[in-house]
C-alpha cells in the first residue's frame, strides 16, 4: 500500500471544518466560473479544481504550505495530497501518482 505521512495523520486526527463559502472563493470575487469545487483540509478555504481554468484549490495549496483537499461535490469523499501526489478514496486505501480532475 502507498504511504502519505499527511493522509495518514489526517485519518488519525480528522479536523472539524466548515466550509467559508459555497463556491470557488476567488472565482465569486471576480465573477468566474468553475467547474469542480475542492475544500482544504488544514483551514477550510473552498477553490477550483484542475479542469477549471483557474485552479485556485492547487493555488493556495501550494502558496500556503496545505497538502489536503477533499472534493467538495456532493456525493465525493476522496482526498487529495498535492505534495504526495496521493489520494485517500471511499475505500480508505490509499493510491499514488493519480491526479484529481
Amino acid at each position: 500500500m502507498a504511504t502519505c505521512d499527511h493522509l495518514t495523520h489526517w485519518l488519525e486526527n480528522p479536523p472539524v471544518l466548515s466550509p467559508r463559502i459555497q463556491g470557488c472563493e476567488e472565482c465569486l470575487a471576480v465573477g468566474d466560473t468553475w467547474v469542480h469545487l475542492r475544500i482544504c483540509l488544514t483551514c477550510g478555504h473552498v477553490g477550483c479544481c484542475e479542469s477549471s481554468k483557474n485552479k485556485h484549490a492547487s493555488k493556495h495549496a501550494h502558496s500556503r504550505g496545505h497538502p489536503l483537499v477533499q472534493s467538495f461535490e456532493p456525493g465525493e469523499t476522496w482526498i487529495w495530497c498535492y505534495i504526495d501526489q496521493a489520494i485517500l478514496r471511499g475505500d480508505r486505501k490509499l493510491y499514488t501518482q493519480v491526479s484529481p480532475s
